[in-house]
């Protein structure tokens, strides 16, 4: 009871709920809705939890206008919800001239043939390992739904179908078919500019294991600078979801990163326990000011040792999908880095770059579901938009040139489907207290919208836009502890350390477009960029009159058979860069890959961010 009581203080107190527009579900939702309503009353923590968590239907009216079609593709398995699994059939596909859908199409083409035959097909086993259910089982839509989409989210899976199967042997009984259009896995990329190159070679479905396999050389022209990356991944040891990377990256100044990770995050709402090990190793240049403004290369060395563990617990004890997928996460990490060489005083006056151990623990609820849609980060193909909410409260210790301060954060997430299209936002703050003194803390205000999907004669159309506000108080007057614009939401150029704050507020607006047709297998889908930025860094004002902007022009170029791998070609407009110059054009200097949506998953505790 006390632990009740706790949580419903501290989620009331510290998060309350965002007024949003209502939408008018169907009938079934809305009486999904009101089962919760009654069910919740039974029970006063329940209640509680239930208010936060749900819309009330009571004064909602219906409206056709209301009324959305949230799933592209939907499949009924009414008949079969509660049937025995008899049998499970996977059926993998090689990807040249097979159809999802249709299993008369077979490949007829030459280089169809040859592109299969010299393709390695996903192991049935692999496919096997991502589902959720199992034979013997009694059949849950909700599970198989979670199946379809973690099969989907493999970057070597172009395309899966899971259908119910009607057993005529037994009427109780339901098969199961897993269909799966395997994506090319093997992708040679590129690129070359006035400075730079650089050669990658990646295989997704390393002979059909599902394990990923990549190489980056890079090279600098002006200076004869090598660079390398490389990451051996094994997405799924067995049927546990554990994730393990081994990663070496060595940049053209000579610093070197090694990492190996073992990993099993919350993949699913139905997911209970999560977890990880990190190890890595580092070996840095990185230049830094002395109290004249003089910049000299510093040389660290450090080994950093991170766990974290999390339990998820289903509060509800329904069947209906909104009670199934809302739990209550809590989390434990400890953080150690060691530096066994670092910075002189005189480079590292406050010790910015010293060991450190962090202990970190949170609590939180979430709600956590997906809708399919089309026409988003890839060409016609279905895409799992995550949507929900997250009310998560993070305390700990951290221990640090001999000091010990507390640390205490919040984060409210919300995201969902509205008449005028997707919106989500996301709130952060956290801020380390000691001797009761607020130090280094951070607010972050983020939102990410996408209008629906707008069709003008044979071109569909979708507006992105992407704001974020950053505020930094309590920094320590160090370069390292400032805000930059960093390589994100379009800004690569401004990376310059010089260009900082303690205030950031940028904006991004991107209308992409997405054309009918293809030419031998490739589509085209021409986007035009802005995005604008605002710094702050003195207390009397709130941000700088320095309005930082680039414009960038191109076009996205996708193929059916490499499905998660886009072609670019773009021209970036500078109207300034400080300590560059003015009016300055480059290709290919953006990438249109930072619209990444939230997905309301609650992980390893963690600091807030000053980025």
């Amino acid at each position: 009871m006390k632990l009740k009581l706790l949580l419903i203080l501290i989620f009331c107190f510290f998060l309350k709920q965002q007024s949003f527009a209502q939408k008018e579900p169907n009938k079934d939702s809305i009486k999904v809705y009101k089962d919760l309503e009654n069910y919740s009353k039974k029970n006063g923590f329940r209640k509680s939890i239930h208010k936060l968590l749900f819309k009330s239907t009571r004064k909602q009216k219906a409206s056709a206008k209301n009324l959305k079609k949230r799933y592209l593709i939907k499949k009924s398995f009414d008949k079969a919800e509660g049937k025995i699994i008899r049998h499970i059939i996977i059926e993998t596909l090689d990807p040249f001239g097979y159809s999802i859908d249709n299993e008369n199409e077979i490949p007829e083409k030459g280089f169809e043939k040859f592109g299969n035959g010299i393709h390695m097909k996903t192991k049935k086993w692999i496919i096997r390992n991502l589902l959720l259910f199992k034979k013997n089982e009694r059949l849950d839509s909700l599970l198989v739904k979670d199946s379809e989409r973690l099969i989907r989210r493999q970057r070597y899976v172009r395309s899966v179908i899971i259908k119910p199967i009607d057993s005529y042997v037994n009427k109780d009984s339901v098969d199961i078919s897993v269909r799966v259009l395997d994506s090319w896995s093997l992708i040679p990329t590129g690129s070359v500019s006035a400075n730079r190159g650089n050669v990658e070679l990646t295989e997704r479905n390393f002979v059909g294991f599902g394990h990923e396999l990549s190489g980056n050389y890079l090279r600098r022209f002006d200076t004869k600078q090598n660079g390398f990356d490389g990451q051996y991944t094994i997405n799924n040891i067995k049927n546990t979801f554990i994730k393990s990377t081994l990663e070496y990256n060595q940049k053209f100044d000579g610093s070197i990163i090694r990492t190996a990770q073992v990993e099993r995050i919350f993949f699913s709402p139905f997911t209970r326990l999560a977890g990880g090990i990190m190890f890595q190793n580092k070996s840095v240049l990185d230049s830094l000011p002395d109290v004249a403004g003089n910049f000299e290369s510093q040389h660290f060395v450090s080994q950093m040792k991170d766990f974290w563990f999390g339990h998820s617990f289903k509060i509800f004890d329904g069947k209906t999908e909104d009670f199934r997928t809302t739990n209550l996460v809590t989390t434990l990490r400890y953080n150690q880095i060691h530096y066994s060489k670092s910075a002189s005083i005189a480079y590292d006056p406050y010790l910015y770059f010293t060991d450190e151990k962090l202990y970190l623990a949170s609590i939180g609820l979430n709600t956590r579901k997906f809708a399919e849609d089309k026409y988003l980060f890839n060409f016609g193909i279905i895409e799992d938009v995550p949507y929900g909410q997250v009310y998560q409260l993070t305390g700990g210790i951290q221990e640090k040139n001999g000091i010990r301060r507390s640390y205490l954060g919040g984060k409210f997430s919300y995201g969902d489907y509205f008449e005028f299209g997707y919106l989500s936002t996301n709130f952060e703050y956290g801020s380390f207290f000691n001797k009761g003194k607020s130090e280094q803390s951070t607010i972050k205000i983020e939102a990410n919208y996408f209008s629906n999907l707008i069709e003008l004669g044979s071109w569909k159309i979708r507006q992105f836009i992407k704001p974020s506000l950053v505020i930094g108080n309590h920094r320590l007057p160090f370069i390292k502890d400032k805000l930059q614009l960093t390589d994100q939401n379009g800004f690569v150029g401004f990376a310059n350390p010089l260009i900082n704050g303690t205030k950031k507020l940028t904006i991004a607006f991107q209308t992409q477009t997405y054309v009918a047709g293809n030419w031998h297998g490739f589509h085209f889908s021409p986007f035009y960029n802005m995005t604008f930025g605002l710094l702050g860094n003195t207390p009397d004002k709130v941000f700088n009159r320095k309005l930082y902007s680039n414009f960038t022009l191109g076009v996205l170029i996708n193929n059916d058979y490499l499905v998660f791998n886009n072609f670019q070609l773009s021209f970036t407009f500078y109207p300034s860069i400080p300590f560059e110059g003015t009016n300055i054009f480059r290709t290919n200097a953006y990438q249109n890959d930072d619209l990444i949506l939230p997905d309301f998953q609650i992980g390893e505790p963690k600091i807030v961010d000053l980025k």
